[in-house]
């Protein structure tokens, strides 16, 4: 069974018309393989809509909601206090990885000031705006997301040994 998804897009511009969503459609793309969208909108960079839509969407039955755009520097980049402020759980590790990924490609994902975690049975995580950006960290997401919904809706927490990070010459204990 497909998670339930929803892609939440803060941006000025892109709500006033002025500009094109392309991080939405990535989205949806990379996440066609283990979810189905089922909400999607595009809302002004206001805090309180932003934080009005997670709260609507997460206590709606959502799987997982991921905001694409406002997690940068500028004076209207507030999504990550909207989403700190409907959490219930925060996930710094997910962030974490998040940011060390991205750092692989490019030196400017450390400004990024995302934020990760649960409300209710729903995971929120925030990404870029960037579409290539959005594209690449879903696809890294992929594997663990399924494992991270069942765990956040008290399913077994048994650990299957499927690590795919491989050190050359290191054996198991």
């Amino acid at each position: 069974m497909k998670l339930r998804a929803g892609l939440l897009v803060p941006s000025d511009r892109i709500s006033a018309g002025l500009r094109e969503d392309r991080s939405g459609k990535e989205a949806a793309a990379a996440l066609e393989p283990i979810a189905r969208v089922e909400k999607f909108e595009v809302v002004p960079d206001d805090q309180g809509e932003i934080r009005s839509r997670l709260i609507e969407w997460a206590d709606g039955g959502l799987d997982v909601i991921f905001t694409l755009g406002g997690t940068g520097l500028g004076p209207r980049d507030v999504t990550p206090e909207a989403t700190r402020s409907v959490l219930e759980r925060e996930l710094p590790a997910l962030t974490t990885a998040l940011l060390v990924h991205g750092l692989a490609g490019t030196c400017r994902a450390m400004l990024s000031r995302a934020v990760a975690g649960v409300r209710g049975q729903c995971l929120i995580v925030n990404l870029p705006g960037n579409p290539s950006a959005v594209r690449e960290l879903i696809e890294y997401l992929l594997e663990v997301l399924p494992h991270a919904i069942e765990m956040i809706h008290g399913g077994d927490h048994q650990h299957e040994e499927t690590h795919t990070h491989k050190n050359a010459g290191e054996t198991p204990a």
